[in-house]
């Protein structure tokens, strides 16, 4: 006789199904392999072997040629949530004083209605569905580790306890809320009662009653054979997978009476004929074609498009920390100043914001406070001037930085500038700072004390103001100290027409985008090339007012 292979692999295994779950089938076949008296029977051995063949422990058949009742062999499809009665749950369900809740009484009339019938079909094997008492227990006892003596943990208790399994809840009608969606102040109690998965999930467990002939219906002899589970996404999960090519389970009772049984478990769930999968098909294409509908209603159809030759610049951002300042509780004040020419903004647009109040942490040698104040703003970009002499500017972002006292006195702590990326995308940016200062102690002692110091009147004096008209901007003689620096994150998103026209447009926005992009690194000697723009004007003004013998056709002077 060959050797049985059996398998020993016995975890759980996952599958996804789109069809219902009621569709499931599962064919189970338990066949007992040896029994008590086997082992009592001891035959010789045959001469030239040393080990004795397991054929010979076949038993012997009965005088009326049929097979022993102790050789029993079973075999049962089961769908999903389908009830097979134990012998023991009939036992119990014959006598109605046994009934405590409708659930009993309803398995009392199946159970009369099967021995009205003829009894039932089953032996030994039954199931456990989601609604019966041993699936709560089941679960209460289930192990979590391999420890032999295993004490369970206060989240493993609360798990067990949790009612996981109901796919049939309906929510309560209407969007009152009937507590707070954020606690800002969360009891221990509060924390260890949430602290649980509330998972939509149904179980059922396929058993075997394995006790020996004649004492059927006693809960000690019943084994688990397989535990299925379903949560509402289509996951089914089942323990120990199905048999398929690998060998048969073994399951080895304890006992005076020790026995080896053996079982299979195999889906043969029915598959889906052409006819219904194209009609499954169509009503998945329905379905999807209405979502796909129903989210356009949400967007709409009127996307709104920038004028020709306009671009439109959105910025989100983020005031994230500022750090290397002298005192404690910081804020932030800040604005966007929009070029005067070809740059505007909707008329609702606020281009400035004052960030709360923020204490600072220790991070290494200094003290940084984390603001994270998020902000937004949107601006237009008008092309008119194509000609390649023209400049195009940039918006600047300013921010002033102040402390705050216990008597409520705030202090200058540092100004500072950068010019917005011209680029999209996300961008990081660090703007180092500086204050006006005073020479002397009175001024230190009087910053200290109470809080007053020197303010810039006008923010952009940090550059060059845009209401400057003068061809010189002299700070000689302005006294500062450098402070500390605040960090931004910026999210930039453009937006214009000529993104999608044709590539004579593409190519002429693109020159006017990298003109832009370039504005940048312009901007740093954007003072520069005006002073030099200035200083020609005054040398052709000289020219201008020489006499004529002394220039040369070429616009120099005649040597």
């Amino acid at each position: 006789m060959a050797e049985t292979v059996w398998s020993t692999d016995t975890g759980e295994a996952v599958y996804r199904s789109r069809d219902p779950v009621r569709n499931l089938r599962l064919r189970v076949h338990l066949q007992r392999i040896t029994s008590s008296n086997f082992l009592r029977y001891q035959p010789a051995a045959q001469p030239g072997k040393d080990l004795i063949d397991l054929a010979t422990f076949r038993p012997h058949p009965t005088a009326s040629g049929h097979r022993s009742e102790e050789e029993e062999e079973e075999e049962v499809v089961i769908g999903w949530q389908e009830k097979l009665f134990s012998q023991f749950e009939v036992d119990l369900y014959r006598n109605e004083a046994a009934c405590q809740n409708p659930l009993d009484h309803q398995y009392r009339q199946e159970i009369l209605k099967l021995e009205a019938s003829g009894g039932r079909k089953n032996r030994r094997i039954f199931t456990y569905t989601d609604s019966d008492r041993y699936t709560n227990v089941e679960e209460h006892c289930q192990k979590m580790t391999t420890a032999a003596r295993e004490v369970p943990s206060f989240l493993v208790e609360r798990m067990a306890n949790v009612r996981r399994r109901r796919q049939d809840r309906r929510g309560m009608e209407g969007g009152i809320l009937k507590s707070r969606i954020v606690t800002w102040e969360p009891s221990e109690e509060f924390v260890r009662n949430n602290h649980v998965i509330n998972t939509p999930l149904q179980t059922m467990y396929i058993m075997a009653d394995l006790g020996p002939y004649g004492k059927l219906g006693y809960k000690k002899y019943e084994h688990v054979l397989c535990t299925l589970k379903v949560d509402s996404n289509g996951v089914i999960t089942v323990k120990p997978d199905f048999t398929g090519l690998k060998g048969p389970y073994r399951i080895e009772t304890e006992g005076e009476k020790q026995e080896l049984w053996k079982y299979t478990i195999d889906n043969v769930s029915s598959l889906a004929q052409p006819e219904e999968e194209e009609r499954e098909q169509r009503v998945f294409k329905d379905l999807y074609g209405r979502h796909k509908e129903y989210l356009s209603s949400l967007v709409g159809t009127d996307f709104e498009m920038t004028a020709p030759g306009a671009l439109r610049l959105f910025v989100n951002g983020e005031v994230v920390s500022a750090q290397g300042y002298e005192y404690d509780n910081l804020y932030v004040h800040f604005f966007v100043e929009l070029p005067t020419t070809n740059w505007s903004s909707p008329a609702f647009q606020q281009l400035s914001g004052i960030t709360q109040t923020c204490a600072t942490k220790s991070l290494g040698l200094d003290k940084v406070a984390y603001f994270s104040y998020p902000f937004t703003f949107e601006a237009s970009f008008l092309h008119e001037d194509e000609s390649a002499d023209a400049l195009p500017e940039w918006p600047v972002l300013y921010c002033e930085v102040l402390s705050l006292d216990f008597w409520q006195r705030y202090r200058v702590e540092g100004y500072g500038a950068v010019v917005l990326p011209a680029t999209p995308g996300s961008h990081t940016l660090t703007v180092s700072t500086w204050r006006p200062m005073e020479l002397g102690t009175v001024a230190e002692l009087r910053r200290f004390f109470i809080g007053g110091s020197l303010e810039l009147e006008d923010l952009s004096y940090v550059r060059i103001p845009g209401t400057f008209k003068g061809e010189r901007l002299s700070r000689f003689g302005f006294r500062t100290e450098t402070t500390g620096s605040v960090t931004f994150r910026l999210h930039c998103l453009q937006q214009s027409r000529a993104f999608m026209e044709s590539s004579f447009l593409r190519k002429r926005m693109r020159s006017v985008l990298d003109r832009l992009e370039g504005f940048s690194q312009q901007s740093s000697v954007h003072s520069v090339l005006e002073a030099f723009r200035r200083a020609r004007r005054r040398m052709q003004e000289a020219r201008e007012s020489l006499p004529q013998d002394l220039v040369s056709p070429s616009g120099t002077m005649a040597s």
